[in-house]
C-alpha cells in the first residue's frame, strides 16, 4: 500500500510538474535517515509529500522518530497530508504551513535531522532559524546545490565550519515547449552536512 501511494505522488509530481527529488537522490535522503536514526527530522518545503514519504518510510524501518514539514502553499500541504494519511504514516508527520524561515522559529524541541529542499535562496535563513535547536551532531541535508548561487551564503558558511559533502547526479530537464523529448541532461546535487558545535 505504502509504496503504491509513493508511485501515485511520483506519478502527479511529474503530471503536474511538481518539484521532486526524483527517485535517486531520494535514496540517498533515505540512507541519510537511515544512517542518523534521528528522533526529530525537520523538512523545509513539503510539495505534497514525495520526499516526505521517503523519509517516513525510514522512519517505520528504524521504529522510532517523528517529521516535522513545512509548506508555504496550503493546497500543497493539505494534499500532502491527504497522501501521509492513505499511506498510513500520518501517526509520524506533524505538517506546518507558513514561510519555513519564521515557522522553524517556533520549534521547540531538539532536532536531530534538517532537510532543506524550499526556496534557494531561504536556506541560510532556515538554518539560521533552527540552528540553536539542532543536536551535537545532527544532520543537514540540503537539495538543488547545483544553483549554488542561489544559496552561496548556505554553501559557503556549512563549507567553511562543518564537515560537508557534494553529491552530484544527473537529472533530465522537461522541454519547455511541452515535447516529451527530455533536454540535454543537467547535473545536480545534495549537499550533506554533520553539523557539531
Amino acid at each position: 500500500m505504502f509504496d503504491n501511494v509513493l508511485n501515485e505522488v511520483e506519478e502527479q509530481c511529474r503530471a503536474e510538474r511538481i518539484p521532486m527529488l526524483g527517485p535517486q537522490k531520494a535514496k540517498l535522503l533515505a540512507g541519510c535517515v537511515e544512517k542518523a536514526k534521528p528522533s526529530l527530522i525537520v523538512e523545509c518545503g513539503t510539495a505534497i509529500g514525495y520526499s516526505g514519504l521517503w523519509i517516513l518510510r525510514e522512519l517505520k524501518k528504524i521504529g522510532a522518530g517523528r517529521l516535522i514539514t513545512v509548506e508555504i502553499e496550503e493546497d500543497n500541504a493539505q494534499r500532502a497530508r491527504a497522501n501521509f494519511e492513505k499511506a498510513g504514516v500520518s501517526d509520524l508527520v506533524d505538517s506546518r504551513i507558513g514561510d519555513a524561515s519564521e515557522v522553524l522559529k517556533t520549534i521547540e524541541e531538539p532536532v536531530d535531522f534538517l532537510f532543506l529542499d524550499n526556496n534557494k535562496d531561504g536556506y541560510f535563513a532556515c538554518y539560521k532559524a533552527i540552528e540553536s535547536r539542532l543536536t551535537n551532531p545532527a544532520t543537514i541535508v540540503a537539495d538543488n546545490v547545483g544553483r549554488a548561487d542561489q544559496m552561496a551564503d548556505y554553501l559557503d558558511h556549512v563549507r567553511s565550519n562543518y564537515e560537508s559533502e557534494t553529491h552530484w547526479f544527473e537529472s533530465w530537464r522537461r522541454r519547455r515547449d511541452g515535447g516529451n523529448n527530455p533536454g540535454p541532461p543537467r547535473r545536480d546535487g545534495m549537499e550533506v552536512t554533520i553539523y557539531k558545535h
